[in-house]
């Protein structure tokens, strides 16, 4: 050939190699050696697969940047890409068609992401892989189709991720292990398959029991990276190698009671217990007239390896905490449940007890607990109450019991009140009702001066559009409370005849209320203790004493009075 045109020729491919090396993407290098072309992309802060990458690129490698997601086609123009490396990035996301077009793909390395999943099916088109590096991600499910599309794999790396519980149908589903079962005898003939699964947090229940099964009998041609697995939970296994531990089957749960029907006094602590033998462990809660049960009163531990006790908590037992508790116990299996009959019997009458309350205790000599209006709202009271004598020798440690319901039921709702809180508020209450809330030391009768009897409106919708909700109203008998428009309240320490004198009182004093407005007094919850009689009810036959005029004070101006038949 002329030396001429042998000059040209070399020059024309010097041109060719420069000016591919030039087109690289830009942060990248290039380079082509007898292996192909290279793309090589360390810290570049790509936020995506770049599209202009050259087509006879064999590998890339892109590390360190800000790749989020492997979109669909993300490499349709690479189809000769044999090596992707793709590790400690941000990828999240990988579409289902993310390796579409890449059928000589020989190595994917996705190290260091945030994978919580992928998608297995994406490998039917890639089926001569032979590479896979998924560790240190953070993969929690494996299932069972995951390895059914890569039957040439060679090595796979899952190790560092999240995976708890695995079945082994689906390494019994593998191509590599299938093949491995039907030519025995011939073991030599199929290459060696490299399995990483260590450093996994491993449950080691009767779910893993298959694959504990599997692990301990593989062997060539899959050979284990590090055959020392290890369980993390429950606590009686962790740390324990796979070849340590036996697993049973998964059972479903089986609930039982030493006593289904228990008897106890009023003012004990009862304590209900509930056994379930389940595999693997089950969760339990209690359920008491449909409604589920404060977590805090209720304590679940494991007392053998497939038997847990559960306890429900009942401080100072009530009348009204009588009635059926249900312990219920569920895994994936299913569920059942055991129910507690619990009777609260009360040997103990009182003829102090306030209408509508079962007797409870005798009173210790000097316990009591004075109580008193100290806020009203439109939708209820707040009570104080302050324990004294005997019940406030150790008011850090003294509970409270209140009691809140209808006047007329023959059961309250039973409320307690832990040390240091000596208040509390009645609200979403019913209209045109009659309530009564009585507050006693924990374990005695509520005495006189410890019960508030108030009775709602029969309409709050005017109240509610009011700037202010101070308005007097008159209420037991000669005893004026400041309470929100549209409630009477009145001690539950007036005596009976003044309860049923009041209504005529009240109308005699709508109809006079004009002539007595100089000479009614006002005054406020704060100011009035709730267990006053005084000038409530006389004697039969006696006056009410009335009470002095009031003296307006100098600069203030006096509110026009307001009958209370204007509320309403």
């Amino acid at each position: 050939m002329d030396p001429i045109c042998h000059m040209f020729l070399l020059l024309l491919a010097f041109h060719e190699i420069n000016l591919s090396v030039s087109s690289c993407i830009r942060g990248c290098s290039c380079s082509q050696d007898s292996f192909g072309r290279s793309l090589l992309c360390m810290s570049a802060l790509l936020r995506q697969i770049p599209a202009n990458i050259p087509q006879d690129t064999r590998k890339i490698r892109i590390e360190n940047s800000h790749l989020t997601e492997l979109p669909r086609g993300s490499f349709e123009n690479v189809s000769a890409l044999e090596y992707l490396w793709l590790n400690f990035n941000n990828i999240t996301v990988m579409h289902i068609k993310s390796l579409e077009y890449l059928p000589a793909l020989k190595e994917l390395r996705l190290q260091g992401n945030k994978l919580s999943s992928v998608p297995w099916t994406a490998f039917q088109d890639t089926p001569g892989l032979k590479i896979l590096d998924l560790k240190h991600n953070r993969l929690d499910v494996l299932p069972e189709h995951a390895l059914r599309y890569l039957p040439n794999l060679t090595y796979l790396d899952l190790s560092s991720n999240q995976l708890t519980v695995i079945s082994r149908d689906v390494f019994y589903s593998w191509p590599v292990y299938q093949r491995s079962q039907g030519v025995e005898g011939h073991i030599e003939a199929i290459s060696n398959a490299v399995l990483a699964l260590h450093d996994n947090p491993w449950i080691c229940d009767c779910r893993l029991r298959g694959f504990v099964q599997f692990i301990k009998s593989v062997g060539p041609p899959i050979i284990l990276m590090n055959s020392y697995l290890t369980c993390s939970s429950p606590k009686f296994r962790a740390g324990k190698f796979f070849y340590e531990v036996e697993l049973n089957s998964c059972t479903k749960p089986l609930t039982s009671a030493l006593d289904s029907n228990l008897t106890v006094p009023v003012g004990l602590n009862v304590t209900l217990t509930c056994f379930v033998q389940a595999s693997p462990a089950p969760a339990v809660w209690w359920t008491y007239s449909l409604k589920f049960l404060r977590a805090f009163n209720v304590s679940t531990e494991p007392i053998s390896e497939d038997i847990v006790r559960s306890e429900l908590l009942i401080p100072a037992a009530r009348p009204a905490d009588a009635g059926n508790y249900t312990c219920t116990a569920a895994n994936f299996l299913g569920n059942t449940s055991v129910a507690i009959n619990l009777h609260v019997h009360s040997p103990w009458a009182s003829t102090t007890t306030p209408p509508g309350w079962a007797p409870i205790a005798p009173a210790e000599s000097g316990a009591h607990v004075e109580v008193r209006i100290a806020k009203q709202t439109v939708y209820g009271i707040t009570l104080e109450w302050f324990a004294v004598a005997a019940a406030a020798a150790e008011p850090g440690e003294t509970w409270y019991t209140l009691l809140v319901g209808r006047y007329d039921a023959a059961q309250k709702d039973a409320i307690y009140i832990g040390p240091g809180i000596n208040t509390y508020s009645v609200t979403d209450l019913l209209p045109a009702t009659k309530y009564e809330v009585c507050v006693a030391v924990r374990n005695q009768a509520p005495r006189k001066g410890q019960c508030v009897v108030f009775i709602t409106g029969s309409d709050i919708s005017q109240l509610e559009q009011r700037e202010k909700l101070i308005h007097i109203v008159v209420i037991v008998c000669a005893m004026v409370l400041a309470v929100p428009a549209g409630m009477y309240a009145c001690t539950a320490e007036a005596r009976p005849g003044c309860l049923v004198r009041c209504p005529s009182m009240c109308s005699r004093r709508h109809r006079g209320g004009q002539a007595q407005a100089a000479g009614s007094k006002e005054s406020t919850l704060d100011s009035l203790p709730a267990g006053s009689e005084d000038g409530l009810c006389l004697p039969e036959g006696g006056r009410g004493a009335r009470r002095p005029p009031a003296h307006d004070e100098p600069g203030k101006t006096r509110p026009p009075h307001r009958n209370s038949a204007d509320l309403y």
